[in-house]
């Protein structure tokens, strides 16, 4: 018998050399920014950012991307100040979310007792008084030592500066402000409702030079010129107005009747020419408790007020309204203050770079 042959066994494959191993810094700035989208939270973003120099150049290197986060993202309102110990500094009352625990290590390391604030050394109460709060920061003023400050909790910079003249101060501070982003050409308006009398805006049908008639007034930041618009028409039985801007930075006015938030929004008509137009009224009576209703602010384009039962109420409802959607956000319930601020995260410095690549410009 002849032998059989038996095939040649298979020759080993050679086994190929790993490959590197993926690591983080193998991730593109365009994917990371992608991830970074899907934070819950401004903290949230600021926490991963801070994590590696890549995160860090991500984040600084897009505006375009913070744009889109703050479209995607309500803003972190932290808390709201109160002001219930007049003339003392006012309190602060945490809005807590207990599923994002970087806002609350946000609200942990703000200086919510503003420790950094200048004190005179025979005065045990330094009555600093806060005016404003706005993009994280928060104005003060001392009538005893003749200081006004600025101060950021969560950085604690501080800007002191001396008091202005007492008409001047006087009339700036019962104004009511509020700071828009860059449109039409502005880098940003400054609105105050004023009068000779107070700075409630009356009837816009009653004359002028009596004293009586509001007057808008408009700072544009960028040349500081002050120019002057008409108040909103058919301004009967409409209370106090609020300015503020809308998510897409158009200055809106925001009054309201009984439990009714009526919407003026300044926008260009058929002519092209920009005009108050009555955007719209909310009607809150079957989503809230309470018979009272008080604006507390505009802030991106969400309306903050607190609702409450009673002439003299001890607490109230504090909420805010996206005008948009209607969507209603229920906060909390606070102790009753007749002049509160709500103290909103704003983006942080470091994550801002002011030097942007040409490429990465819409990037």
């Amino acid at each position: 018998m002849a032998s059989q042959h038996l095939p040649p066994p298979p020759k080993k494959k050679e086994k190929s050399p790993p490959g590197a191993p993926t690591t983080i810094s193998a991730l593109s700035d365009d994917l990371l920014r992608e991830v970074f989208l899907h934070l819950p939270s401004l903290p949230s973003l600021v926490r991963a950012a801070l994590t590696c120099p890549a995160f860090l150049r991500a984040v600084r290197s897009s505006p375009a991307f913070r744009r889109s986060f703050r479209e995607l993202h309500t803003p972190p309102l932290l808390g709201v100040f109160l002001d219930i110990y007049y003339p003392a500094a006012p309190a602060f009352e945490p809005i807590r979310r207990r599923s994002d625990p970087d806002h609350a290590a946000a609200i942990r390391g703000a200086d919510v007792f503003f420790t950094l604030l200048p004190e005179d050394d025979d005065d045990r109460d330094p009555q600093w008084k806060m005016e404003y709060c706005r993009d994280g920061l928060v104005v003060l003023v001392n009538w005893e030592i003749e200081k006004m400050a600025v101060y950021d909790p969560l950085t604690r910079s501080l800007d002191l500066f001396p008091m202005p003249p007492a008409d001047i101060c006087w009339d700036m501070l019962s104004s009511t402000c509020s700071p828009l982003k860059k449109t039409a050409g502005l880098s940003a308006l400054s609105v105050s409702l004023t009068n000779s009398v107070g700075h409630k805006p009356p009837s816009s049908h009653q004359n002028p030079k009596s004293g009586s008639r509001a007057n808008i007034r408009v700072l544009n930041t960028s040349t500081l010129q002050f120019s002057q618009i008409e108040p909103p028409p058919h301004m009967e039985g409409q209370e106090e107005f609020i300015p503020g801007e809308t998510k897409d930075g158009k200055l809106c006015l925001i009054s309201k009747v009984e439990l009714r938030l009526i919407v003026w929004v300044r926008r260009a008509d058929h002519d092209g020419v920009d005009r108050w137009m009555l955007d719209q009224t909310i009607l809150l009576q079957d989503y809230v408790d309470g018979n009272s209703l008080s604006v507390v602010a505009i802030i991106g384009g969400f309306v903050y007020f607190s609702t409450s039962w009673g002439v003299h109420p001890k607490y109230c409802k504090f909420m805010y309204i996206c005008p948009e959607t209607k969507e209603l956000y229920d906060l909390r319930t606070l102790t009753h203050s007749q002049t509160s601020y709500p103290y909103i995260m704003a983006f942080p410095p470091s994550l801002v770079c002011n030097k942007v690549n040409p490429q990465l410009k819409g990037a």
